[in-house]
């Protein structure tokens, strides 16, 4: 730790030389940090000091605070620096050593979150966790001060129970770990997927879409769920129920304030059960999931609602996080400056208005039917909720940051609008689109949100194909063109090719260049998973065999890395790393899908792309190793059971014979892509020797009639008549 020069920050750690961002904002901070590493672990064995491991991310809110009150204190980084080994941690990065510990705080205090603090003895062992720690004692929880003072007094006296402590915690944790698939032979019962529907059927909310009451997350899982069960249940009452519920909550929350009505894209989750007030930040994971939401609920009904939400996700997706080389950002932050000169950043401060400032900047008028007219200010403020007093109510204000703002919120529709202040509805359209992008260009000059740029292969895989998915379905190729430009910034800069395994992520250098660490950081098994997903989403969308000849050998690399060969599913992480303690199965679909959920579906779709056994076994293999679970808490793996629907449904092979760029078959394509059909498998045979000539012998069987595109549909190994009209093919799909 160095003090610099008055022109230079006071205090310069070990950090400073990391990538993170999350790492480089504590860069100047006195504690005296380390990365997670050899370094800091050979430190606490020879000096015999406990590890202080602090785990969070770049936009979270509470680690900021955490920052503030402790960790920028020079009276407790001295008490850290002193009597521990301060550790940082990048979650984004590290999810396998942010895992470890979370199930462990989970298993002592039933919860957990970030920031998430713990103390290791020196060979990691955790023996005290907890997550934000105010930094003096306040109503009846102990300040951090305090905290760190019990903890240097308890480790002097009673270093042997500490240690005893934390290994029989984590002995329990190996021993559950071990128990996941063991002896398990037996497919789920359907009736979990029964047990799943009646559980979120009676956690609707009625009035407001969602679950449950505040907060309020999207569920992009559930959606998956849902559609699937509508699909199963086609014409009852149960499958019009399903479908009901997802369209509802769509909509709701596209009206919602956690949707950006100026900026687009969609912020992390609702502190209400209205969808009115969020969390402000904006993950990359979630747009890729809601977009891909959006877009099946177009696929469904045709609505242009929801076309336009997905098209708004992605605009801002392309326009605000996404790098010109073709990588996907990480997460603009919730906290901002409220204005250029000010010093200390509030929550929402970037996305939130007050009346008069819209007065101001709404000044035009519109002409009422009646021959009057209207301010702009009292059209918009009507359509969204605006008010003088702000509309954020003071509980869900507690830190006193929202008063007098409004978060636009829809409550009622266009249509209550026009009739409340006598405009035509074109008309109130264009000039609401004209009031949405004055506000766009004033927010512009407002201090932004913090930008993670941190590029992450798991979370590209995602949004790869939430573009490709919304190509498909929307028939916009500058989606399509916009995954295929992802997925080669991941071959070229998150993939070593002499190796074949993927790296976890990069990160944006000087003037734009692609930065990477000293040592790479390698690939997880929800890498390598997401990425196959985006990348057979991708061949769908293109045709272009080499994406689905690169999943293939992604998945063979993530079986030789992650698969467990006794009991079947897949790790999270290699062997190779000693430092992690336990090697854990996700066992639960949280914002992002476990791996095994979405596994199970790739080892599905390749096994039927390219003829493969064994990707099916495996698959089967997944669902038996969460037998137990399923049958237990169906809840927990939503994403799971949606697959298991896929499974018994059975896998639906649609071959196109005809030239990629014809227009007959293109006009195929489209008609099949207008289809809701989640067990599919989408080929074109183009009659050249190719990647899937050489997998599927019945390419070299295909015709096409009279010349033209031709389509087959086979489905549990037997085909039907071959078509080529867009009707005929409908038939057979709807069928």
């Amino acid at each position: 730790m160095a003090e610099s020069t008055d022109t230079s920050p006071k205090f310069t750690n070990r950090l400073v030389n990391e990538k993170s961002p999350y790492l480089l904002q504590h860069k100047n901070n006195p504690v005296d940090w380390y990365p997670w590493g050899d370094e800091a672990f050979q430190k606490a064995k020879k000096e015999q000091k406990p590890i202080f491991l602090s785990v969070g991310y770049s936009t979270c809110h509470w680690c900021h605070v955490m920052e503030r009150e402790s960790f920028e204190d020079e009276n407790i980084a001295k008490i850290l620096n002193e009597n521990f080994i301060p550790v940082k941690v990048d979650r984004e990065e590290r999810p396998d050593v942010d895992r470890v510990y979370m199930t462990y705080i989970q298993a002592m205090v039933g919860g957990g979150g970030w920031p998430m603090s713990l103390w290791l003895t020196p060979d990691l062992k955790p023996f005290v966790a907890g997550t934000y720690f105010p930094p003096n004692d306040m109503a009846g929880r102990p300040g951090f001060g305090t905290v760190l003072g019990h903890i240097i007094k308890q480790w002097d006296t009673n270093k042997p129970k500490f240690t005893q402590q934390s290994t029989i915690v984590m002995n329990a944790i190996l021993e559950h770990a071990s128990e996941i698939g063991l002896d398990a032979k037996d497919m789920p019962n359907k009736e979990v997927i029964e047990k799943l529907y009646q559980g979120m059927s009676k956690s609707f909310d009625e009035e407001l879409g969602g679950f449950g009451g505040a907060p309020k997350f999207p569920q992009p899982a559930t959606f998956n769920f849902l559609f699937k069960y509508h699909l199963l249940k086609n014409g009852t009452e149960e499958g019009e129920r399903a479908l009901h519920i997802c369209l509802k909550t769509l909509e709701c929350m596209g009206k919602g304030g956690i949707h950006d009505h100026v900026g687009q894209g969609f912020h992390r989750y609702s502190t209400d059960r209205f969808w009115h007030v969020p969390h402000f930040e904006k993950m990359l994971y979630d747009q890729a999931q809601i977009a891909a939401a959006y877009a099946m609920g177009y696929q469904m009904t045709k609505d242009e609602k929801f076309a336009e939400t997905c098209r708004d996700i992605l605009l801002y997706v392309m326009r605000d996080l996404s790098h010109k080389l073709g990588g996907f950002y990480s997460a603009e932050d919730a906290d901002s400056l409220p204005s250029p000169n000010a010093t200390k950043k509030t929550e929402g401060a970037f996305y939130v208005w007050e009346e008069q400032e819209l007065k101001d900047l709404l000044s035009d008028s519109l002409p009422t039917k009646g021959g009057g007219s209207i301010l702009l200010s009292e059209l918009f403020n009507k359509h969204y909720g605006v008010q003088a007093e702000g509309n954020v109510k003071p509980h869900q204000d507690p830190h006193k940051e929202l008063v007098k703002k409004n978060v636009l919120i829809v409550r009622g529709s266009l249509q209550d609008t026009i009739k409340d202040l006598d405009v035509e509805e074109d008309e109130a359209k264009e000039q609401l689109a004209k009031a949405r992008e004055i506000l766009f260009e004033e927010r512009k000059k407002r201090p932004a949100p913090h930008l993670d740029d941190k590029m992450i292969t798991s979370w590209n895989g995602l949004m790869i194909s939430g573009f490709a998915r919304s190509g498909q379905v929307l028939g916009e190729e500058v989606y399509i063109l916009r995954a295929i430009k992802a997925a080669e910034f991941v071959r070229t800069h998150l993939y070593d090719k002499s190796s074949g395994e993927l790296l976890r992520s990069c990160y944006r250098g000087d003037k734009d260049s692609i930065a990477q660490i000293a040592t790479p950081i390698k690939g997880y098994g929800c890498d390598y998973v997401y990425l196959i997903n985006g990348l057979l989403d991708l061949y769908e969308a293109s045709f272009d065999e080499q994406w689905l000849k690169w999943a293939e050998e992604l998945q063979d690399k993530a079986d030789e890395l992650f698969l467990d060969k006794e009991k079947g599913g897949y790790f999270e992480v290699t062997e190779a790393d000693k430092s992690i303690l336990v090697r854990l199965k996700d066992e639960q679909d949280g914002a992002e899908p476990s791996a095994n959920s979405l596994a199970v579906m790739n080892l599905m779709r390749l096994g039927n792309f390219v003829d493969c056994q064994r990707y099916r076994d495996q698959a089967q293999r997944i669902f038996m190793v969460y037998e137990s679970r399923l049958r237990q808490i169906p809840l927990a793996l939503p994403e799971l059971v949606s697959n298991f629907i896929t499974h018994n449904l059975g896998m639906k092979q649609i071959i196109i014979a005809g030239d990629r760029d014809a227009d007959d078959t293109k006009l195929l394509m489209r008609c099949v892509h207008s289809h809701y059909i989640p067990n599919k498998v989408l080929l074109l045979c183009d009659g050249k020797d190719g990647f899937l000539s050489t997998k599927l012998s019945v390419f070299k069987t295909l015709q096409r009639v009279d010349g033209k595109a031709t389509a087959y549909v086979c489905q549990n190994y037997t085909c039907q008549l071959p078509v080529t009209s867009e009707e005929e093919l409908t038939k057979l799909l709807v069928n």
